[in-house]
C-alpha cells in the first residue's frame, strides 16, 4: 500500500540538509513501529521517496514523502505514531493512501509556492506590488546560472507562474519546481532586486515553501495544479 506523508520543517530544523532529513525519517519510521516495506537483495532499505529537496535554511509547510507499507490500521494512526517520535521543528501534517497508479512524490512535482520576507523589517521598496507587476510583465527575465561544469542562460519568466506582494510586506511566488525546469525562489528574488535597484542579501531574508504541487492537466501549457496531498 502506498502512503503519502505531508510534513512541515521549521525553526532550527531548517538548517538540517536533505540527506540528514531522510536519515531522520528512516529512524523515526522504525521508532513509530510503522510496518514499512523494504527492498529485496543483500542490502535491504526502506522504500521511500521524497518530493523536491528543500534547501538548507528554507522553512516549509509543504514537504512530502512517499512510503510503502505492508499493513496499517488507519492513516490517523500513522500520523499520530509519527508525531509522537518527531523532534521540535518537524511535524507530520497529513497522511493519505495513494492509488496504485500514481507516480511517486519526486516524479510528481510540477510547481511550488513560496513566501519571502525580510527577517528584521519589510522590503525597502516603495510600491512593492507595482514593482513586482512591472518585473513580471517583462517579455524575458534572463538569468545566468553557473554550475561546476558549465554556465547556463535561463529565462526565468517561463518558470514563474505567479508573483505578487502579500500582507505584511512579503513576496509570494509560484514557480516551476519540476526536475526539468526547477526555479529557485532566491534566483527570482535576486533578479527582482536587480530590477528594483536595491541590494538585499539573501541571508537577510526568510524563505518559506508554502506548498508543493503536481499538474493534473493533459499538458504543461494547460496547467491545473493541485497539492500533492490531494492526488487521487
Amino acid at each position: 500500500m502506498k502512503i503519502r506523508i505531508k510534513f512541515a520543517k521549521y525553526g532550527t530544523m531548517k538548517f538540517i540538509g536533505h540527506l540528514d532529513t531522510m536519515r531522520f525519517f528512516q529512524k523515526a519510521l522504525r521508532r513509530a513501529d510503522i510496518d514499512i516495506k523494504y527492498s529485496e537483495g543483500f542490502s535491504p532499505h526502506q522504500i521511500m521517496s521524497f518530493a523536491a529537496p528543500l534547501g538548507v535554511g528554507i522553512e516549509s509547510y509543504g514537504e512530502y514523502m512517499d512510503i510503502e507499507v505492508l499493513s496499517m490500521t488507519s492513516t490517523q494512526d500513522i500520523k499520530d505514531a509519527l508525531n509522537k517520535v518527531m523532534v521540535e521543528g518537524i511535524e507530520v501534517l497529513s497522511v493519505t493512501i495513494l492509488p496504485e497508479q500514481v507516480k511517486n512524490a519526486m516524479a510528481s512535482v510540477s510547481a511550488a509556492s513560496y513566501s519571502i520576507r525580510m527577517k528584521d523589517r519589510i522590503f525597502p521598496i516603495d510600491d512593492l506590488e507595482e514593482k513586482l507587476r512591472d518585473f513580471y510583465d517583462q517579455d524575458k527575465i534572463p538569468y545566468t546560472k553557473e554550475t561546476k561544469k558549465s554556465t547556463v542562460e535561463l529565462d526565468l519568466k517561463q518558470g514563474i507562474y505567479e508573483l505578487r506582494s502579500e500582507a505584511g510586506g512579503a513576496i509570494y511566488m509560484l514557480v516551476n519546481a519540476s526536475s526539468s525546469g526547477n526555479i529557485k525562489p532566491t534566483m527570482v528574488l535576486e533578479k527582482f532586486c536587480e530590477f528594483a535597484d536595491v541590494e538585499i542579501p539573501t541571508e537577510k531574508c526568510q524563505v518559506t515553501r508554502l506548498e508543493t504541487y503536481t499538474n493534473i492537466a493533459s499538458s504543461e501549457e494547460k496547467r491545473k495544479l493541485i497539492p500533492l496531498a490531494e492526488v487521487g
